[in-house]
């Protein structure tokens, strides 16, 4: 038992560390043929930082886990929601950019709630409806490429000049050697994460959606959590709505859309209470920008959020 908490933390460590090498590889490649870096930015790093959920997901799903496939998503949805961006607010309150409000926020609920309907239709995601999803994933990144290219104050940007800024001139061979250890280090990590907290539930008798909705959601959020904080720290805390939303637009469309096109995955319909307070959670973010102080989230509702995540939690447990 002992061993298997020690391999999940060793595969949480492989997955963020294999995600940074995938990053740091693909973004010198891609500099060194002159990609413009708000353009890596907003899809290598972007989709980087979801790749931890991304190889869980999938070997969860390979595995014929599809509860825990789906509520290491929606678990980590909620979670970079309500525990996320309600801790960088705390620290710091956060200033609505004007296209998160009108553009960003909306187009994270629509998107949300088409999942929800999906998921309910059937017996889970389809291989037609997993490839409706990587469509609209598609049309959303091409929606931040020309956000970036228009140079507006797109929600990632401060966030995606700090990482690509440190960034270090590297040759094709260490870049690719990176890209090979990254995907390696996904690949392992993902695999010691699903078997060893598998190991877990069998030993406590947890199931397998509370063990996804926990350990994997929080693990995987782990990137999320990392650039939030310390973006927080640094005074740059508006970029965190911008981080978080982006990562739940890219587990929803992306991970569950490639994991469902491989092998369709069934839905367990006790998702839906998680799936309501996600939209929730995106409803009450919406109603933020509007009650004073108007255009920022301020500490009292970062707090709220919190609240939110502990009653969620003891929701989850006690039932």
């Amino acid at each position: 038992m002992i061993l298997s908490i020690f391999l999940i933390i060793i595969g949480f460590a492989l997955l963020v560390k294999g995600a940074d090498f995938l990053v740091e590889g693909s973004s010198s490649i891609a500099k060194k043929f002159h990609i413009p870096e708000i353009i890596i930015g907003l899809t290598i790093v972007s989709i980087g930082t979801s790749m931890p959920e991304l190889f869980v997901s999938l070997t969860s799903a390979l595995e014929g886990h599809s509860d825990m496939s789906m509520g290491n998503v929606i678990g980590s949805n909620i979670a970079n929601l309500l525990l996320i961006l309600g801790l960088s607010t705390v620290i710091r309150p956060i200033k609505f950019q004007k296209e998160t409000r009108l553009i960003e926020m909306p187009m994270c609920l629509i998107l949300t709630i088409i999942f929800m309907i999906f998921c309910n239709t059937g017996e889970g995601i389809s291989k037609i409806e997993a490839i409706v999803l990587l469509l609209l994933f598609i049309i959303f990144i091409v929606y931040t490429i020309i956000m970036g290219k228009k140079g507006e104050q797109f929600d990632k940007e401060d966030t995606i000049i700090e990482l690509q800024t440190e960034d270090k001139k590297i040759s094709i061979l260490k870049s690719i050697i990176f890209i090979i250890l990254g995907i390696i280090g996904l690949k392992v990590g993902g695999d010691l994460t699903v078997d060893n907290a598998l190991v877990v539930a069998r030993h406590f008798n947890i199931s397998e959606k509370i063990i996804s909705l926990t350990i994997l959601a929080i693990g995987t959020s782990l990137p999320e959590l990392v650039t939030s904080v310390t973006a927080a720290i640094k005074g740059n805390s508006d970029i965190a709505i911008g981080n978080i939303i982006g990562s739940n637009i890219f587990n929803m469309l992306l991970i569950i859309g490639v994991s469902a096109i491989i092998n369709p995955i069934l839905y367990n319909t006790s998702y839906n209470l998680e799936m309501v307070i996600l939209i929730l959670g995106i409803l009450l973010l919406s109603l933020f920008p509007i009650i004073p102080p108007k255009n920022q989230m301020n500490r009292s509702n970062g707090l709220i959020y919190l609240i939110m995540y502990v009653i969620y939690m003891i929701i989850l447990f006690v039932n």
